[in-house]
């Protein structure tokens, strides 16, 4: 079978759920390989052989660290050119789409970004996207070099299936043109315990119709474990922090539920959530855009129906 790359998404160790989904699809389209950057492999092993790498290339990062994304690209490049693989896989996050499209130019191959599916074809993997705002759904597929493939956080379900994860480790060699950029200081983000909102499988946002009270939604979404999300309108209005705003200018979320309170759903927020499996739209107003695309929409004023539906979410869960 061919080899599959994927680029594990992990911080010191701890191995995101994205590189499980990465996982699964690459055993779609042949043989998993891990491509583990960093200075100890021993905290995901296990994770990577659980959800079917068999093999996990180990780069140590004493020349990576510490820079931006430049010399990740030329680790990945020096792989292509080692393994021949059939595809590259990389999460489809700030950080990953920069590798990739650095990876692209340096193999000469093609790059697809956004994929919220990825399928085996005749000639090479055939991915799914959302374009223009999620107004159409497009195949593609890669017609030169190495497909180089971004795929979206919730496009595919993690399924378990233990591989040989055998172990090899690479020496690489990094430009100095690589190390051009180096990171000097960074200040961890403040945890909110709550998944990432790109990563999360359930998303409830706010928008407008809070009013600038968010506390009904942050209730709502912490008795499903969910993250929390804004529409332009709330972040605008300074009732939340940029980081959580959702579409076209904000960030892009797939979940398995996306649930929409006080948000009219303008194009610009659509743009960001439509790809959702299963869309839940809380309005005041019956003629409110968003009911247009929802699969379920309830009529009601948000800080009456939210703390009613956590209420009922906690009575179940204890």
């Amino acid at each position: 079978m061919s080899e599959i790359l994927v680029l594990v998404d992990h911080v010191d160790g701890a191995v995101r759920k994205t590189t499980n989904e990465l996982l699964t699809i690459a055993r779609r389209l042949g043989e998993p390989s891990a491509v583990f950057i960093g200075s100890d492999v021993s905290a995901a092993a296990d994770q990577l052989k659980a959800y079917g790498a068999e093999k996990v290339y180990v780069v140590d990062d004493a020349e990576v660290k510490g820079y931006l994304v430049a010399p990740k690209a030329e680790v990945l490049q020096q792989l292509v050119e080692k393994t021949s693989p059939a595809a590259v896989l990389i999460s489809s996050n700030a950080e990953g789409k920069e590798i990739a499209g650095r990876l692209a130019v340096k193999t000469d191959s093609g790059l697809i970004t956004d994929a919220v599916d990825v399928q085996p074809g005749d000639s090479g993997p055939v991915t799914t996207q959302s374009v223009f705002a999620g107004n159409y759904t497009v195949q593609a597929k890669v017609t030169k070099g190495t497909p180089i493939i971004t795929v979206k956080p919730n496009a595919a379900t993690p399924e378990q299936v233990e591989g040989a994860a055998e172990q090899e480790k690479v020496d690489v060699t990094i430009s100095d043109a690589a190390k051009s950029a180096k990171i000097v200081a960074s200040e961890p983000r403040k945890a909110t315990g709550r998944p990432e909102l790109t990563e999360a499988a359930i998303v409830v946002s706010g928008g407008r119709g809070t009013g600038g009270n968010f506390e009904p939604v942050e209730k709502f979404a912490d008795s499903l474990g969910a993250a929390v999300g804004a529409s332009r309108a709330a972040v605008d209005s300074g009732w939340y922090p940029h980081s959580f705003q959702v579409g076209q200018t904000g960030k892009t979320v797939s979940p398995q539920l996306y649930v929409a309170a006080g948000i009219s759903g303008a194009i610009q927020h659509r743009a960001g959530m439509q790809t959702s499996k299963t869309i839940v739209a809380i309005n005041k107003d019956e003629e409110a855009p968003l009911f247009e695309l929802v699969d379920f929409g309830v009529v009601g004023d948000l800080h009456a129906v939210l703390p009613a539906a956590t209420d009922e979410v906690n009575k179940r869960k204890g």
